[in-house]
C-alpha cells in the first residue's frame, strides 16, 4: 500500500485520515497486520503520529491492539454487524426526530432528487457504486439536518463498519432488493414530509433492519463467523 507524504502540521489527523480511508476502502484488508515503523517510513513522519492516529482508530473499533501480537486492522464478526446496525438505527431515528423541525428547504429538495436517482436501474458495478454514493447521501441529509454534531461524530464513526463489509463483500441478489429499499425510502421521505415522527422512526427502523439482516446473511455466507478475521476476536467491537 502507497501512502503521500505527510506534512509535520496536524500529523496526528493526516495520518489518521489516511489509514482510516485505507481501511475502509479494503486497501488495508481486515486482519491485516500493521507495523508502525513501515507506515511512519511510507508517510514520511515520525513513530509518535502513527500511534496517535492508531489509538483513534482503536477507540472507533477499526483496529486493534493485541498484546504480544501486534496491532491488526479490526476483523468484522455478524455480532459486531447487528450491534453496529442497531446503534445505527437509533442515531438515525433520533436524528430523524431533530431533522422534522430542522431540515432545510434545500436539503428536503435534494432527498427528493436522490429518490428519482434512486430509481435508476443498476446493471455493473459503475452504476452500484453511484447508487451506494446517492444512498448514502440521503441517510447523511437526516444526520446534518438533526443539527447534533455530537451525533453525526458517533454516525460517522459507526458507518465505516458498514462500508468495510460492503466493499469487501458485497450481496448477493442485491439488484432484487432494489424495489422494496425504493418503496422504503419513499415512506421515510413521505412521513417526514408530514411531520409523523412515529411513522418517519418506524419507516427508518425497517429500512435499516432489513439490510442489517441481509448484510449479516452474507458475512455468514463469506467465512461463517468473521470478515477475514485474525485470532484471538471473539466478541463484537463496533
Amino acid at each position: 500500500m502507497e501512502f503521500v507524504k505527510i506534512r509535520r502540521e496536524r500529523a496526528v489527523d493526516a495520518v489518521y485520515d489516511a489509514l482510516r480511508q485505507a481501511i475502509v476502502s479494503c486497501s488495508m484488508k481486515p486482519g491485516e497486520r500493521l507495523n508502525v515503523e513501515e507506515l511512519a517510513q511510507k508517510m514520511g513522519v515520525s513513530l509518535t503520529p502513527v500511534r496517535g492516529a492508531i489509538q483513534q482508530l482503536a477507540t472507533e473499533g477499526l483496529v486493534e491492539v493485541r498484546p504480544r501480537s501486534g496491532t491488526f486492522v479490526a476483523s468484522l464478526t455478524p455480532q459486531d454487524l447487528d450491534e453496529t446496525f442497531k446503534l445505527r438505527s437509533a442515531l438515525e431515528c433520533l436524528a430523524a426526530e431533530e431533522a422534522i423541525e430542522r431540515i432545510q428547504p434545500a436539503q428536503l429538495a435534494r432527498l427528493h432528487t436522490l429518490l428519482k436517482s434512486l430509481k435508476r436501474k443498476v446493471t455493473n458495478d459503475v452504476e452500484r457504486r453511484a447508487h451506494e454514493q446517492d444512498n448514502s447521501e440521503f441517510h447523511q441529509i437526516f444526520i446534518d439536518a438533526s443539527q447534533n454534531q455530537r451525533l453525526a461524530d458517533m454516525y460517522h464513526a459507526l458507518n465505516a463498519h458498514i462500508k468495510i463489509v460492503r466493499i469487501h463483500a458485497g450481496e448477493s441478489g442485491w439488484p432484487l432488493r432494489l424495489q422494496e429499499e425504493q418503496a422504503e425510502h419513499e415512506a421515510i421521505v413521505a412521513a417526514l414530509e408530514a411531520k409523523d415522527a412515529a411513522r418517519l422512526t418506524a419507516a427508518l427502523r425497517k429500512h435499516i433492519y432489513r439490510a442489517k439482516d441481509a448484510m449479516i446473511a452474507v458475512l455468514r455466507g463469506l467465512g461463517g463467523h468473521q470478515l477475514e478475521a485474525g485470532p484471538g476476536r471473539n466478541h463484537g467491537a463496533a
